[in-house]
């Protein structure tokens, strides 16, 4: 028969006893485990002591680390790419039917405001500078502040403005005359909605500006502040690089310490010694004190009586050097979710298996962060664009027609082709013919639009006939004037 012990639970739970040797190992203490430190704090106060020094930093390593520098183009050129991600309207009238005409309507007055001086404030970058501009503050500097300027002088009557996120005064943290919280200038209501930003009139390290500068508040609808969370209460943006900043600024210091090595290995070739530390003249001397010798192939020179020659002959880069490098390269590339060979720009060591692995790795988290911008960037952009472009009087359709055209836009991002383009193509082909892809799923894989093939079929085609050109081949199993007529076949048209 058992009997109850009330002390048995808590005499179990003491320290070594099996319970507690049964929890979780990293939350374990020990001497193995003095110098694993923790923290508690929130995200927003993890942020405030260390974020202006991380955003620093990442703008230090974007300048001066290849490595850094190379990572932000590949974000730009394959997030972005060379035509940018393009708006594609769709809406239908009530019949069900696509609009054409207004969509095209929409899609080249957008196509006309996104030129080069016509969208941002500044009037001196285009749309796809933009684009550019705002993947690489977001990876460098952890977060993108985007203000939407009303411009009556425009056309549209709308502009951009990037700001830098220098102007977010982080050391704003108080209560609000309104009740609300300010937390690292982000005014946030009790349902933690941001309302408002409080910004620097102007760079808080501009000369001249630092000691007079103002702070003002921006309401949070005109405002663009985009950056990815990685906690649910942050309220400000954390530089891509910075999980890796140490392992970046190590591998900097062993590069440059090899570096200066080396030369001094392929520099010096030894010291003359002596008793008294004279007796050798040499050739000439350097700095009025020191002797050199000039060495010439196949000649050797006798040495005066008691001098000694002691060779300098450091072994650098030592044999380690390369696969240090690597070792180190690779958990960089871990910690910024990139391929170790796309980052380091060597494909010694790769197959065809472990490239097309690596890139279709790549290019997931490229489509990731394009989704990201698409979604926190050009359509915010889009809808402002377009309602003030309508209250404008700059298109010609009726405002109530707003959410027609507003919900019934999407952005086409870049796509990849592959390194077999012929196997690609045939795959299309048997999806086609299989029906488990449309024309626009393949057409999405190259970055356009259905619509946008037909077309381009429709005017090459007319094309061809005004300049009476026959051409070897018609998609679609179209009919063309050389088909041979067979009598007793009825016509296709007369079908």
């Amino acid at each position: 028969m058992a009997w109850y012990n009330p002390f048995g639970r808590k005499k179990e739970q003491r320290k070594g006893s099996p319970l507690s040797r049964r929890s979780y190992k990293g939350a374990q203490g020990g001497r193995l485990f003095t110098d694993f430190f923790s923290s508690s704090a929130s995200a927003d106060q993890e942020l405030r002591q260390a974020l202006v020094t991380l955003r620093n930093r990442s703008r230090e390593l974007a300048r001066n680390d290849a490595y850094v520098a190379r990572y932000l183009n590949l974000l730009s050129s394959n997030v972005v790419g060379h035509n940018g991600i393009r708006l594609n309207v769709k809406a239908r009238d009530e019949n069900g039917m696509l609009d054409v005409l207004g969509n095209q309507i929409i899609e080249r007055a957008w196509k006309k405001w996104t030129r080069t001086g016509n969208c941002t404030a500044d009037k001196t970058m285009s749309f796809l500078d933009c684009q550019k501009m705002f993947m690489e503050a977001l990876a460098r500097d952890g977060e993108v502040l985007i203000k939407h300027y009303r411009d009556p002088s425009s056309e549209f009557g709308y502009r951009i403005q990037f700001l830098e996120a220098d102007h977010l005064n982080e050391t704003k943290n108080e209560l609000a005359a309104n009740g609300n919280r300010i937390v690292m200038g982000v005014e946030i209501d009790e349902e933690n909605v941001p309302v408002a930003y409080h910004l620097y009139k102007n760079h808080p390290n501009d000369v001249g500006y630092a000691q007079s500068n103002q702070t003002i508040r921006v309401p949070a609808e005109d405002i663009i502040h985009a950056y990815i969370r990685q906690r649910p209460e942050q309220r400000r943006g954390v530089p891509f690089v910075a999980s890796v900043m140490a392992n970046i600024k190590m591998l900097n210091g062993y590069y440059e310490s090899e570096l200066v090595a080396s030369r001094v290995s392929s520099a010096k070739m030894g010291f003359f010694t002596s008793p008294t530390g004279d007796g050798y003249v040499g050739d000439d001397v350097q700095d009025q004190y020191m002797p050199i010798m000039n060495a010439e192939p196949g000649t050797f020179e006798q040495l005066p009586a008691g001098m000694d020659f002691k060779a300098f002959d450091p072994a650098h880069p030592t044999t380690a050097f390369e696969s240090f490098s690597t070792a180190v390269l690779r958990s960089i590339a871990s910690g910024l979710n990139i391929s170790y060979h796309s980052i380091s720009n060597d494909l010694s060591s790769v197959n065809y298996s472990s490239l097309r692995a690596g890139t279709l790795e790549d290019r997931d988290q490229y489509r990731m962060l394009q989704a990201f911008m698409i979604e926190h960037f050009l359509e915010p952009i889009y809808r402002k664009w377009l309602e003030l472009a309508m209250l404008k009087d700059a298109l010609p359709m009726q405002v109530n027609k707003y959410d027609k055209f507003a919900d019934n836009a999407s952005f086409i991002p870049r796509s990849w082709g592959w390194v077999d383009p012929q196997r690609e193509m045939q795959a299309n082909i048997q999806g086609l013919q299989n029906g488990i892809v449309t024309y626009q799923d393949v057409q999405a894989n190259y970055g356009r639009d259905v619509e946008e093939l037909f077309e381009q079929h429709d005017r090459e085609s007319k094309l061809a006939d005004q300049y009476d050109i026959k051409t070897a081949f018609q998609p679609f199993g179209l009919k063309t004037p050389t088909d041979p007529i067979v009598e007793g076949v009825p016509d296709a048209e007369a079908d």
